[in-house]
């Protein structure tokens, strides 16, 4: 890094420090929570007759968060705890006066947002800087989740055990977290915090315990409950994952499907705990079956890369550790750790964690089999090397400094990013964060290396009336990224958004958000600037219904020129009845022909989406996404893109399933289809047989496949894998 670069990065830590030291909160200590320490645990089963909940402390008196802060839960609500010296227990009594009511799906794990649910947030560390949350539905369907730096991360997945049932006076629910599941502090007396959580949906109600603070805001790290445990079990946490997977393809060859070579892959994945709060991962030809197929998104007319969220094992423990301070969804530098662009790794390691009270880190090295080239889409067949270090430490409240170190090695080409990131609790409303990063980045061999940064800051300022945020950005044109995900470079920007919150007296809208968003870039390519500047109006109503409506005057700049992309969009969201669900996205606006020769278009987008439950156990998904684009000056339709997306489920039990997909993509006339039967104990232990085709409206005539009517089987393939979690 440059004597400049690093000079500045310097300064905005010594600032960042005074700001904490200056920065103060005056609020009361938080009554401590005292679960009883039992040594006969509860049978988990959704029944709260075990005689450990007679004698457990338990909570009540839930206050709503949304949609207003402070009222009284319409339900009445109590949560008990307890533990042992190896695991946690928590029970829920849900009533409700109206049971038949109650929206509840027997879906596989992650599938139950549109449903009621209770939620257990634990800070397991009590540090205010991230926590894991544990949601289940009345008919004990689990979802978890882990929460830092603003930014709530649903892919991981942690084995706990839940059950629920509901009954005529409304719903109980228990939960079993095993200590060796999460990450926690040694000692003979440990705390963690705890926020309890109870959502009703078709009261668009979310109620808390503690209440939250209405001049906070949504800084839940902040206002959680302290709870203490005493005497839990030191153990040794030994994980193996042997999984062995199948699978046979067949691919068109001159006008008939032949048989391509079997696939049999053995792979293990090892977890080991180096302390409680201390874990090693390592992996050897990892199996990656697990992966759920992308859905089909737009993929014509792109400025930028599709983003695909991480969904392997491997890589989701400890991933909040890489989420960077200072940026928003709406910026540029969406990532600095994007563990999707390792493609295919032979073997890799990963060491997260705390090794210290306010210091923790995460460190992957892993060797990639299949790397993309730079600047080209097909695999070399040679290794690229990975390697990301990431340190924090941990200050008052949920502020925090860290630094950040990605570095890919492949065919002479390196690509290094590092810098310092933080975020710092101006007030018991407000958030400083920012990030500081060089990027040194060798094409080849022998080649001048190319240094670049990227700079953010964001300021936030929440409550119950107000929403602000002030952003500020500056990339250069030679900031790169291999490890990250990045759309664009070569900028200069800054943003700002504001937004009063209304409650209004109303049975129907509870709550009415006007807001006014802000964006002045510059192009440092071409030194021109462009702009975005939207008005919209969002309301909150009952049956968690989300409905808003939005203006927008925007340019933007594109191989040296300006174009028009603004238009007007309109967004409706809504669990219409327990067994409908609905979402509709539309916009239409000015656009850009993105090609070498660019040209101003106009066009449309649409998204649409049906839910369907006729019964706890089917459940029926109808996507419908279209976008078209026309030549503004001649009306000339330069295409239209539609993919039709369906989806059945069968629910046997909370673990068996069965589904099926059938997707139409009409702009590329092409029909997949995708069965599978999927048996998940827990995470890791999991039996799955697959089924899939891809059709295409083509035949084989004189030598060559011809455009037809009909549609020929050009891809099939059969899987099945099977894995066990074995856990000492």
């Amino acid at each position: 890094m440059s004597t400049k670069k690093g000079r500045l990065s310097i300064v905005l830590l010594a600032f960042c420090g005074l700001l904490v030291t200056l920065a103060s909160a005056s609020t009361s200590p938080p009554v401590m929570l005292k679960p009883l320490k039992t040594d006969k645990p509860p049978v988990i089963d959704g029944l709260l007759d075990d005689p450990v909940w007679a004698e457990a402390p338990s909570v009540t008196s839930f206050k709503t968060f949304i949609p207003d802060f402070g009222r009284d839960l319409s339900e009445a609500t109590l949560a008990y705890y307890a533990y042992d010296s190896e695991n946690l227990y928590f029970a829920f009594q849900c009533y409700d006066r109206e049971p038949d009511k109650i929206k509840a799906t027997l879906s596989k794990r992650d599938d139950i947002r549109t449903d009621d649910f209770i939620c257990i947030n634990l800070d397991s560390f009590n540090d205010q800087q991230s926590l894991y949350a544990f949601y289940v539905n009345p008919l004990g369907i689990q979802m978890d989740s882990r929460y830092a730096n603003n930014k709530e991360d649903f892919s991981v997945d942690v084995v706990w055990y839940s059950a629920g049932k509901l009954h005529e006076r409304g719903y109980a629910v228990e939960l079993r977290i095993p200590l060796k599941s999460i990450r926690y502090s040694s000692g003979q007396r440990i705390e963690m915090g705890i926020f309890f959580e109870r959502s009703i949906g078709r009261r668009t109600e979310h109620g808390s315990y503690p209440a939250l603070d209405p001049a906070k805001g949504f800084a839940f790290l902040t206002e959680m409950a302290p709870m203490e445990f005493f005497g839990l079990k030191k153990h040794t946490l030994l994980e193996l994952i042997p999984a062995f997977t199948y699978s046979q393809g067949y691919a068109q060859n001159e006008g008939r499907l032949a048989r391509e070579k079997a696939a049999r892959d053995l792979s293990l994945t090892g977890k080991y705990g180096i302390t409680p709060s201390l874990i090693l991962d390592a992996t050897y030809n990892p199996d990656f079956s697990q992966v759920e197929a992308d859905a089909g998104q737009v993929d014509v007319n792109l400025r930028y890369d599709l983003f695909f969220p991480e969904k392997r094992p491997f890589f989701l423990e400890g991933s909040e550790n890489f989420n960077l301070a200072g940026t928003t969804e709406q910026d540029f530098l969406l990532e600095t750790v994007h563990t999707r662009n390792i493609v295919d790794p032979k073997g890799g390691t990963k060491l997260s964690g705390k090794v210290a009270r306010s210091d923790s880190i995460a460190v992957i090295f892993a060797a990639d089999e299949s790397p993309v080239s730079f600047g080209s889409l097909e695999p070399t067949g040679k290794y690229a090397y990975f390697s990301i270090v990431r340190y924090k430490h941990a200050l008052s409240q949920d502020s925090s400094l860290g630094l950040i170190l990605t570095d890919r090695e492949h065919e002479g080409r390196f690509n290094r990013v590092v810098g310092p990131d933080g975020q710092i609790r101006l007030g018991q409303s407000s958030m400083l964060s920012f990030h500081a990063l060089g990027s040194f980045t060798r094409a080849l061999t022998g080649a001048p290396r190319q240094d670049g940064h990227a700079f953010g800051f964001d300021y936030l300022y929440d409550t119950r009336d107000w929403n602000i945020q002030l952003g500020a950005q500056d990339l250069s044109p030679d900031f790169e990224t291999d490890a990250g995900f990045l759309i664009r470079n070569g900028l200069t920007r800054v943003r700002a958004l504001i937004a009063p919150k209304f409650h209004p007296r109303s049975n129907v809208v509870l709550q009415l958000t006007p807001a006014l968003f802000t964006s002045q870039l510059r192009d440092k390519y071409s030194d021109l600037w462009e702009t975005a500047n939207t008005l919209s109006l969002g309301a909150l109503m009952i049956r968690t219904t989300r409905a808003s409506l939005a203006y927008s005057y925007a340019t933007e700049i594109f191989l040296g020129q300006k174009f028009n992309t603004g238009g007007w969009s309109a967004q409706v969201i809504s669990q219409i009845t327990k067994q409908f669900y609905v979402r509709v996205t539309y916009r239409d606006s000015k656009a850009i022909r993105y090609s070498e020769s660019p040209f101003q278009g106009y066009g449309k987008r649409a998204l649409a989406t049906l839910g369907y439950q006729p019964s706890e156990n089917f459940n029926w998904t109808l996507n419908l996404t279209y976008s078209d684009l026309f030549r503004d000056s001649t009306g000339e339709k330069i295409y239209d893109y539609t993919i039709i997306w369906n989806r059945l489920i069968y629910q046997v039990n909370k673990y068996l399933f069965f589904r099926a997909i059938v997707e139409y993509n009409t702009y590329r006339k092409q029909l997949l289809t995708d069965l599978l039967a999927s048996f998940l104990y827990i995470p890791g232990t999991v039996i799955q047989l697959g089924y899939g085709s891809l059709y295409d409206k083509i035949r084989w005539k004189d030598g060559a496949y011809v455009d037809a009517d009909r549609f020929l089987e050009t891809r099939r393939g059969i899987f099945f894998k099977a894995s066990y979690l074995w856990r000492l």
